[in-house]
This record gives C-alpha cells, sequence and structure tokens, in this order.
C-alpha cells in the first residue's frame, strides 16, 4: 500500500472562502498554468466543467481563476479586490492584478468530464497570437489540491474517488487507520506524535510549528470578526449575518447566568457560524480540510479552549496534528470533496476530525481517538450536497454548527468507552467512499436536487 504523504501542512491551508474546491483550487489551476507556460499569456480561455460550472458563479468560481492568472493567491486575495466577490462577470474582458493584466474568456459547461467533476480546461496565447496551451486540463478534487490531467490518471483511487499522494518518504507511514493503529502500538507514540514524526521528517519541527500556530491564530481571527460583523451575504439570496447578533445575545445571558447545562453548546453554534458567515462573505479562512466546512474544526478547539482545562499552543498542535492524520486518512481512501461524494465528505470528514482532536486533548487513547472519529463520521453518512442557489450558504452555514456539536459528542461518547468498537474508521471511510459513488449526481454540489431545488431558486444567482 503507499505512503501516507498528505501533509497537515496541505490539510490545513490559509485562504478565502467561499470554497476550497470551487474557489482555492481553481486560483491555484490558474497559476499553475502561468507557472507552467515559457512566457506570459495575454489571452486565456478557460472552461469550466461539471460542478465547477453548475455552481461556478455562486461559489466565485470566475473570479478566482481570473484573480489566479494575474498573481493574486488564496493568502493574498481580499474581498474587496475587483471584481467584487457576487458582481456580475462579464464572458470576456481584462482582469488586472499584481502580474499585470490578461485579455480573458470564461465559459460554463456543466457537462462533467468523465474523471472528476471539477475540471478547468485552458487555452492561452502570447501577444503575437501563438497557442502557448491548447486544451490544457486541472483538476480541483478538493481541500484545495488540485490534479493536472498526468496527475489525475496517475493518483485516480482503484475505486473511482480521486485522490492525492505526494512523493515523500516519512519514518512511520501509515494509509489507513488500521495502519495508524498499528504504528501507535508499535512506537507507543500518540496519533499526533505519530503524525508529528512524520510532517518533521518532511518539512522539519521549526515550520511545522509555525504553521500549526498561525492556523490556530487565523482561525481565532477569523471567529473574532465573525462576531463583530454585520450585514447581508452576498450573492443574491439576502441571507443576513446572525453572529454578531446572537453573541450579543450570548454575553447578556452569560452576565444575568450561567447555570444552563446546554450554554456550552449554544457557543459551539455560534462560533461555527461566525467562521462560516466570514467563509460565504469571500473571508479569510482556514481550510479544514474545506471551506464548506471550515467551521467545524474551529468551534471545537474553541469550545477545548474555553470549555476545558488546559488548552494552550501544546495541545492546539496536538488536536491539529491528530485532526489531520484522520483528514490524511479520509483523503487517501474517500474524499473531501463535496462534488465527488456529497457532503458527507466535507462537514463528515470535518466533524470526524474534530471528534479526533477532542478526544485526544481530553486524553483519549489512540483507539478511543479512532472511535471518536469513527463515530462522527458513520453519523454523516449520506449526507448530500445541495447548496440553494450554489452558494455555500443554506444549509452550508448551519450544517457547520451542527457537524461541530456532532464532533463533540462523538469524542465524549468515545472517550467514555474502551476505544473498542465493531465498525472501524476504515470500515465507515470505505462505505462513504461507496456512497458518493452511488449518490446521484444532482446531489453533489450542482444545486440540481434537495434543498437547492425544493425552494425553486435558481442556481447561480447573481447580486445585483
Amino acid at each position: 500500500m503507499p505512503q501516507n504523504t498528505v501533509s497537515v501542512i496541505d490539510l490545513f491551508s490559509i485562504g478565502i472562502g467561499p470554497s476550497s474546491s470551487h474557489t482555492v483550487g481553481p486560483m491555484r489551476a490558474a497559476q499553475a498554468l502561468i507557472e507552467r507556460l515559457p512566457t506570459r499569456p495575454t489571452t486565456v480561455a478557460v472552461e469550466l466543467r461539471g460542478s465547477l460550472a453548475a455552481t461556478g458563479v455562486g461559489h466565485g468560481t470566475d473570479r478566482a481563476v481570473l484573480l489566479g492568472l494575474v498573481g493574486y493567491t488564496p493568502t493574498t486575495t481580499t474581498a474587496d479586490i475587483d471584481p467584487k466577490p457576487g458582481a456580475p462577470i462579464p464572458a470576456e474582458g481584462i482582469i488586472s492584478g499584481p502580474d499585470g493584466e490578461v485579455a480573458y474568456r470564461v465559459s460554463f459547461n456543466p457537462a462533467p468530464v468523465s474523471e472528476h467533476p471539477n475540471c478547468l480546461i485552458f487555452d492561452a496565447w502570447d501577444e503575437h497570437g501563438n497557442q502557448l496551451a491548447e486544451h490544457l486540463e486541472f483538476f480541483s478534487v478538493g481541500g484545495g489540491f488540485i490534479l493536472d490531467r498526468e496527475g489525475m490518471e496517475l493518483h485516480r483511487h482503484e475505486a473511482g474517488v480521486a485522490t492525492v499522494r505526494e512523493v515523500a518518504s516519512v519514518p512511520l507511514p501509515f494509509d489507513d487507520g488500521a495502519e495508524l493503529m498499528q504504528r501507535c502500538e508499535e512506537t507507543g507514540l500518540t496519533v499526533a506524535e505519530v503524525m508529528r514524526v512524520n510532517e518533521e521528517a518532511i518539512h522539519g519541527g521549526e515550520r511545522l510549528d509555525a504553521h500549526l500556530d498561525a492556523v490556530w491564530d487565523v482561525m481565532q481571527e477569523c471567529v473574532a470578526h465573525g462576531l463583530k460583523t454585520e450585514g447581508v451575504l452576498p450573492g443574491g439570496l439576502n441571507v443576513k449575518r446572525r453572529a454578531n447578533r446572537l453573541h450579543r445575545l450570548l454575553t447578556a445571558e452569560y452576565e444575568a447566568s450561567t447555570a444552563r447545562g446546554l450554554d456550552a453548546m449554544e457557543w459551539v453554534n455560534l462560533f461555527a457560524l461566525a467562521v462560516n458567515e466570514e467563509n460565504a462573505a469571500h473571508g479569510q479562512v482556514v481550510t479544514a480540510p474545506t471551506n464548506g466546512a471550515a467551521g467545524i474544526i474551529p468551534a471545537v478547539m474553541h469550545y477545548c479552549r474555553d470549555f476545558t482545562d488546559g488548552f494552550d499552543t501544546s495541545r492546539a498542535r496536538e488536536f491539529l496534528l491528530t485532526a489531520g492524520a484522520i483528514g490524511a486518512i479520509i483523503k487517501n481512501n474517500a474524499s473531501i470533496s463535496g462534488a465527488e461524494v456529497g457532503c458527507q465528505g466535507e462537514v463528515g470528514s470535518a466533524s470526524a476530525m474534530a471528534a479526533a482532536g477532542m478526544c485526544a486533548i481530553l486524553g483519549g487513547s489512540p483507539q478511543q481517538v479512532e472511535n471518536a472519529a469513527e463515530i462522527a463520521l458513520e453519523h454523516n453518512l449520506g449526507l448530500t450536497c445541495d447548496p440553494v442557489g450554489g452558494l455555500v450558504q443554506v444549509p452550508c452555514i448551519e450544517r457547520n454548527a451542527i457537524g461541530a456539536v456532532k464532533a463533540i459528542n462523538a469524542a465524549r461518547l468515545a472517550k467514555l468507552g474502551d476505544g473498542t468498537n465493531i465498525v472501524s474508521l476504515d470500515d465507515v471511510i470505505e462505505t462513504m467512499a461507496s456512497t458518493g459513488r452511488d449518490m446521484m449526481t444532482k446531489y453533489k454540489e450542482t444545486s440540481m436536487g434537495g434543498l437547492a431545488v425544493q425552494l425553486g431558486l435558481p442556481v447561480n444567482i447573481t447580486e445585483c
């Protein structure tokens, strides 16, 4: 079996909303195109295929690609850069950025290619009309990861779900949950310690800790900004931000009384809503492991910070390393892309990762950590991805709050157990992958089924 080399640094990347697969990945694909060409193009045509076309406008895919062509990155792009989030983008025009300007043509073709539902096809020309790229394909496979045609053919999972395995040698390789438990048993290390050994072999300890600390810092900044920001989210649904008002209500109630036993869950809901409202507004978030599910891990980490003892920087690192190990296993053996397997691959994966991280913080054994991830993922099986209007707002924002509460419950339930389970994490991941393959396309980030059509609203609503 291949070595696990999906890094925690790749799983937790700092970028922009609203979607890792539909915004961050396409922006990186545009950057990869420019890097691959012998000279900078003056004209680029991009065809968005499959899910990228079906919900591309609502996800800001066209904006992301164009900004990527002229030098913007997921970490340098902000919501105030033209074209603004939600603003109509002409099919043809000129885009300007740090690296100059490019004439562009953007087209949308909802017919998917057979290899993956998220495909971008580029053609490029220089100032003399010489073609620099012809029908160059990239695939956005979830979590901001991209593959070109060669990479897709090389790394495509036998079961039909795309994955990414970077070439790297690690001291304690594991490809699935059983192998991870074996490594823990052989070495006496925790899940986080096994992950740290591998990550330090790839990146070095200093870079690893700097990234983990930056991730936790951005998560806290994202929550803080979401709590203080009011207004309406872009895109045309006129969804009002709720986090600010709920924060004021909870703060007032806390000043009056803290006697109610479920107060902590109210705050978890609030933390998740704050992050995903920032994501929906195209703000800065941590892809964890996707943008559509970006609120779950921060919400559970904030719960650990505020409602458990001794949660400091070292515990935050332990949480993220543990969660990263589970995320790597899921990505290796199934998918974290809503366009591939539905929202079970996004919210389900994030909930499993958060449950594992929290269980570790509570002092859980490796077996209990595996059990926590299994419980959380098992009870998200079959979850569809049906964003209303092609926007990462309804039901996505509330779904993160529910996923975070599920993760906490799973962690506590696993910690009370002895680490044994009839259904293993690997069993659930395999089931999630097969369920995703069987799921109808209209329920996989196309906005053609489920809640997306129940309300009778059109896809690709643009803000006037």
